[in-house]
């Protein structure tokens, strides 16, 4: 099978398993730990959309600065705008972010969305690159981690991968925390 054909697949299953979602306390409760040895860093978090899971309760009860990520254009890494809790604007691909008016910020931890994950913690997104764009960028500049955050049914056996995918640091679900091996 095509790669993009077998992502496309893959993709698809993940969405359909997502819907069945799964205990929202207990991942609110397992983010929440994955976030406190990062205290005082600067997070970027999400603002959920299609059944993605809610970390905003998490981001609220964040030690440290928050920010939410901005999609500039096609095919570039995302730009992060630090957040209040001030109303967001509407961007593009159905994404809410801070206004223009909020000052550009530069993650070290970073809580990244996810329509599939596996155990050797690849992520399969939605098919821009935008977070493998970001986190390539970022980790040339300096030390950055990525938590995946996902419902547990988002696991899939190994997923596909190209060279210029990102692998995730740790993932986070409903029924615990999947680090890096090593």
């Amino acid at each position: 099978m095509d790669p993009a054909a077998e992502k496309a697949a893959l993709r698809a299953q993940a969405l359909a398993a997502r819907t069945a979602q799964g205990d929202a306390a207990a991942l609110d409760a397992n983010l929440r730990h994955a976030l406190d040895p990062h205290a005082g860093q600067v997070l970027a978090g999400y603002w959920p959309m299609r059944g993605e899971p809610d970390p905003r309760p998490a981001m609220a009860a964040h030690d440290g600065p928050v920010c939410l990520p901005v999609v500039p254009g096609r095919a570039v890494p995302l730009q992060f705008r630090l957040w209040r809790g001030e109303p967001l604007v509407a961007g593009v691909f159905g994404t809410s972010h801070p206004a223009e008016t909020s000052p550009e910020a530069v993650p070290q931890v970073l809580i990244v969305p996810l329509v599939a994950f596996d155990a050797r913690l690849n992520r399969l997104g939605y098919g821009g690159g935008y977070y493998d764009r970001t986190l390539a960028g970022l980790r040339a500049a300096g030390p950055v981690t990525a938590i995946g955050l996902a419902w547990a049914v988002q696991e899939l056996p190994l997923l596909p991968t190209d060279r210029h995918d990102q692998l995730l640091d740790l993932v986070v679900t409903d029924r615990g925390v999947r680090r890096a091996a090593g």
